[in-house]
Order: structure tokens, then C-alpha cells, then sequence
């Protein structure tokens, strides 16, 4: 009787547990909305609204983007916000990068993985018809492909992993990274 009663004790805590991870998953537990601190909490990255709709060209017809977010940096130290990367030169500087994709991109079309250094974003397009990402240097502003041999492995497509020795006497380690995503690209 006690084994009967033992078992079946356990198999209603077995599923409890079960029930209770799927009730309390969240989108916030593969990325960061909207909003992401930096590894030093220097700064954080955030995607704003923008104030106008935007027409663009599309691949199969023109249409209105309502309300494109830009990137934008906060510095916690003089509480002061610039934009980062905005629609302003964003698409002209990706369609030179994507020579076989003729369409615009907006800043919002990409998931944003903020290396160690804290200068480094490598972007991962989430418009399947583009096959290549872009790595941005936060401090130069300056935008280039990412190379397809890099050594950033992306895993179910929210999760990056990246693995070596930060400094020359470190062991070596693997750091994952949760991507910088808009609201815009879950709704």
C-alpha cells in the first residue's frame, strides 16, 4: 500500500512540475523586448517608434511600414540618448552590403547580440530572404557583413553561442547570448 501510494505521489508532483514550466515560459526567457542592458551596465539598448509611417518598396508591392523602430543608445553615466541605428542611413548602407537583395531593411528586421566587449553587435536577420548578417562597432558606427566563417554559433535561432579565450592566459570558455529583439517582429 505504502509503494502504491508512494507512486502515485510522485507521478502528481512529476506533472505538476511539468504543467508549471509550460504556464510560466515567456518570450523574455529567449530575448531581451525592446530593451537590453550592456555587460558592464554602462548602457543600455533600446528600439524607439518612430514618429512617421514609411513607404517602401517591397518585393511584391509597395507598402507602408507603421512605425519602424530605430535603435537607439542610452549612457547611464551622463543619462543622455542618441540614436544608434536609424532608418536615416541604415537601409542605404545595408542594400550596398546585400548586393542581391534589392529590397529595404529596417533597423527592426534584425535580432542584436551584444558581445562581451561591449562594442560589438552582431545583427541576424530575421527576413528569410536574406542570407547574410552584419556585425556594427557601437563606438565607430561602422556597419559590415559578418563573415560566414565566423566563430558565433546560433542555436534554435535565439541563442548564440561563442567559445575561446578572451585573454591570452584564460581558459577557455563559452559565453551565450540572448538577441536584442523588437516587439515589432513578435507581433
Amino acid at each position: 500500500m505504502k509503494k502504491v501510494l508512494f507512486i502515485f505521489l510522485l507521478n502528481l508532483l512529476i506533472q505538476n512540475n511539468s504543467f508549471s514550466n509550460e504556464e510560466n515560459f515567456s518570450a523574455d526567457d529567449l530575448f531581451y523586448i525592446d530593451q537590453m542592458n550592456s555587460h558592464n551596465k554602462n548602457f543600455a539598448l533600446y528600439f524607439k517608434t518612430r514618429e512617421k509611417a514609411i513607404l517602401a518598396k517591397g518585393e511584391n508591392s509597395n507598402y507602408i511600414s507603421d512605425y519602424p523602430k530605430d535603435l537607439y543608445i542610452h549612457n547611464y553615466e551622463t543619462n543622455s540618448s542618441d540614436p544608434l541605428i536609424s532608418y536615416e542611413w541604415f537601409p542605404s548602407q545595408a542594400r550596398h552590403l546585400l548586393q542581391e537583395y534589392d529590397f529595404p531593411v529596417f533597423p527592426d528586421d534584425f535580432a542584436y547580440y551584444l558581445l562581451k566587449d561591449d562594442t560589438t553587435l552582431v545583427m541576424v536577420s530575421a527576413i528569410k530572404n536574406i542570407n547574410a548578417n552584419f556585425k556594427f562597432d557601437i563606438h565607430s558606427k561602422k556597419l559590415e557583413l559578418y563573415p560566414s566563417n565566423g566563430k558565433l554559433d546560433f542555436i534554435i535561432s535565439s541563442i548564440a553561442k561563442k567559445c575561446g579565450h578572451l585573454q591570452f592566459e584564460e581558459n577557455y570558455k563559452c559565453g551565450y547570448y540572448k538577441p536584442l529583439i523588437s516587439s515589432n517582429l513578435i507581433n
